[in-house]
């Protein structure tokens, strides 16, 4: 057998800067604020393509929550294309002590955390209406 010819595909780099609209930002981190004055919040995570806000009251524990806040992300997605689900809207996951809601609104990846007894249907509404 002969050798096969390899193609090579060039492909120019562009680079632009990234467009963050400010406004939805700054909304976002308006309401989560006010969520964290809710009953059992314990703090969030506002992160986008370009920057990230951390908002947790211990903060021994902010590497755990960012990994948290990212694997229930990816695996929602991921549950939901094997399955065929459609559109992932949130993922709350319960442990033994506390729990997380994760959702994407617009770009902006966004998880509260919260102790086990917190009532998550009021944060819900209110993330949901951003």
């Amino acid at each position: 057998m002969g050798k096969k010819k390899k193609t090579v595909q060039k492909v120019a780099a562009v680079t632009e800067p990234l467009a963050v609209e400010e406004s939805c930002v700054n909304s976002s981190r308006a309401s989560l604020e006010e969520i964290e004055t809710y009953d059992g919040v314990i703090g969030y995570i506002l992160r986008n393509s370009a920057s990230a806000t951390i908002d947790i009251k211990d903060p021994t524990k902010i590497i755990d929550y960012a990994i948290l806040s990212s694997s229930a992300l990816d695996a929602g997605e991921v549950l939901s294309e094997n399955f065929g689900l459609g559109t992932v809207k949130s993922i709350i996951v319960e442990g033994k002590d506390a729990k997380v809601i994760s959702l994407t609104v617009n770009e902006n990846k966004i998880s509260v955390f919260m102790k086990k007894e917190a009532n998550c249907e009021k944060v819900l509404r209110k993330l949901r209406s951003l």
